[in-house]
């Protein structure tokens, strides 16, 4: 078996967009016989803030996967993040872009300690991952009491609050970070080498892919993708906010989002088209609920069943693969 012969596992699955189509349209239904409305500017922009935020962690996310690998630490990294620029920036706006470098280049850095654990010292993702999340979150419980820095006034209003007619810049921002490693998943060597990876790890070795260079590299990218999700959300809250990544659920809600996306969890199967579906479809619900005011335990209720049928359907459907 050779590389080329895993790539077409890296197709979106559609599936997700027609379970989003539905879901908007009875939705859309149910919100109107409660005597609101579903399609307003308002409930559209908060929508796709919502989906920026968890897609670019997603993003990353879809590739440490692919891989055959995990992060948990994403949530800790967004955290670390948004103080790391808003300290930076400290209300400057002269201070965006080092701000910005900085705080992706501390994302970069856990990122590769967090590819060395797994592939040099053989950790499990997993235990590697949350064990560099508490780590994380050790420095941030003693450090910081509550936010911290300031966001430069010019990053609030571009990347924070600007609009493109309905469209939040940042969602334009998750759009452009989608197709980068979409485009990298398809036509670059990296992306061919990371799917085979997650397909078969023995079998890409053998066929000359240097299967810890391209961990490492997911890896990075990931942290770096959870990195800029962690600058977005300093953009709209103007301050660093040692909590807001645990708070906001980004590393199991990013996971879910990958696999309602068609990812598969051990690897090799899937995309970052499929990824954007599922975000938007877990922003949705929200949207949904929140104009419905329903009670936010049972909200979570039923975002799990959600994940927990989404992921039966899947195997489900690799078992009937496997079997012919």
């Amino acid at each position: 078996m050779s590389v080329l012969s895993l790539l077409p596992a890296r197709r979106p699955v559609p599936g997700v967009f027609v379970a989003l189509t539905l879901t908007l349209a009875i939705g859309w239904l149910v919100v109107l016989l409660d005597g609101g409305q579903l399609f307003n500017q308002s409930t559209t922009v908060s929508l796709l803030h919502v989906a920026a935020g968890l897609g670019l962690v997603a993003v990353g996310q879809t590739l440490v996967i692919l891989g055959g690998s995990l992060d948990l630490s994403v949530a800790y990294v967004i955290s670390l993040s948004t103080l790391v620029a808003a300290e930076t920036m400290n209300g400057s706006d002269g201070a965006v872009l080092p701000a910005v470098g900085l705080a992706l280049a501390v994302s970069a850095g856990i990122g590769l300690f967090n590819g060395i654990l797994v592939t040099k010292l053989r950790v499990n993702a997993f235990i590697a991952t949350l064990g560099v999340g508490l780590l994380l979150r050790g420095y941030l419980d003693n450090g910081y009491d509550g936010p911290a820095g300031t966001t430069a006034p010019s990053l609030v209003q571009s990347l924070g609050y600007q609009r493109v007619g309905p469209v939040p810049v940042s969602f334009l921002l998750l759009l452009a970070v989608t197709a980068a490693v979409w485009f990298a998943l398809t036509r670059t060597r990296f992306g061919h080498h990371l799917v085979a990876v997650g397909g078969d790890p023995e079998v890409a070795r053998l066929s000359g892919v240097r299967n810890d260079r391209v961990l490492v590299t997911a890896h990075v990218l990931c942290s770096m993708c959870a990195g800029l999700a962690g600058i977005y959300l300093a953009s709209r809250l103007g301050s660093g906010a040692p909590r807001v990544g645990t708070e906001g659920l980004y590393d199991l809600e990013s996971i879910a989002a990958v696999v309602i996306g068609g990812t598969a969890l051990a690897g090799g199967r899937g995309g970052v088209i499929g990824t954007v579906g599922g975000v938007l479809l877990l922003a949705s619900i929200d949207a949904i609920f929140n104009q419905l005011e329903v009670d936010a335990f049972f909200k979570q209720v039923i975002r799990g069943a959600i994940i927990i049928a989404a992921v039966a359907v899947y195997a489900r459907r690799a078992m009937r693969k496997a079997g012919s």
